[in-house]
């Protein structure tokens, strides 16, 4: 059984399109749905089980936690997504255990899992036993991956992430607000929720409410200067 993580990203979507170009065997492609996503990666999702499927490999599925968003968890516990405190508890519950949980209710007990590291990043596929990284096997690093999703005729699919992850760069957390800006309201609003001692919010060591302060403010400042909607990064949040 070949199982692949999807995460909606520009790794593993590429990923997915080499296997169908090798004729390689994929069963079951899961992608792990925290309730965070950009509206852009959902849309994503769509477009890409489509063409999977006009090319003979199985449809996307999408797997949840029960009954909670990441999201409404952290809200109800006023904190914020563990990995803010340099821990991955959120990434376990909310992504690993739904489609470990999955994989178990079809009585599936071994299983080859593929999971979308580049080759520019070794250091991050770890020799665990099941696991397989097609892209490291194949040396494609992040321009090879750019190149297999532009030569099939489909869009990049930008990055994926909660719109609140604390990994955010600052400009990405300034582009959330310019092209989501609601969800820039509730990721502000979950700081502000938090009843923290150890880091000052999202940022770790900042706050996404004083950054996005204090960008506006300069934006009043120099009303005329030019700000891009499209930070070009291709970077994701894949684990």
């Amino acid at each position: 059984m070949i199982v692949a993580s999807y995460g909606g990203g520009t790794n593993s979507t590429a990923m997915l399109i080499g296997m169908a170009e090798r004729g390689e065997q994929v069963n079951l492609i899961l992608f792990a749905d925290t309730g965070g996503e950009k509206p852009h990666t959902y849309e994503y999702l769509n477009t890409f089980s489509a063409w999977l499927l006009a090319h003979g490999m199985p449809g996307i599925v999408i797997v949840k936690a029960p009954n909670v968003t990441l999201e409404e968890d952290v809200l109800k516990r006023k904190t914020l997504p563990s990995i803010a405190f340099g821990f991955k508890t959120c990434s376990q519950r909310f992504k690993r255990q739904p489609v470990e949980k999955y994989i178990r209710g079809l009585g599936i007990k071994e299983y080859v899992q593929l999971i979308g590291f580049d080759a520019d990043e070794p250091q991050r596929a770890k020799p665990y036993p099941g696991n397989r990284y097609p892209l490291i096997e194949w040396g494609w690093g992040r321009d090879e991956c750019v190149e297999a999703i532009k030569r099939t005729g489909l869009p990049l699919p930008g990055k994926s992430a909660c719109f609140f992850c604390p990994s955010s760069k600052k400009q990405e957390i300034i582009e959330l607000k310019l092209r989501y800006p609601d969800l820039a309201v509730r990721a502000v609003a979950m700081e502000k929720n938090a009843q923290l001692t150890t880091v000052k919010g999202l940022g770790r060591d900042f706050a996404w409410g004083d950054l996005l302060a204090f960008d506006a403010a300069q934006i009043k400042l120099f009303p005329e200067t030019p700000i891009s909607q499209d930070c070009g990064c291709y970077d994701e949040a894949e684990e």
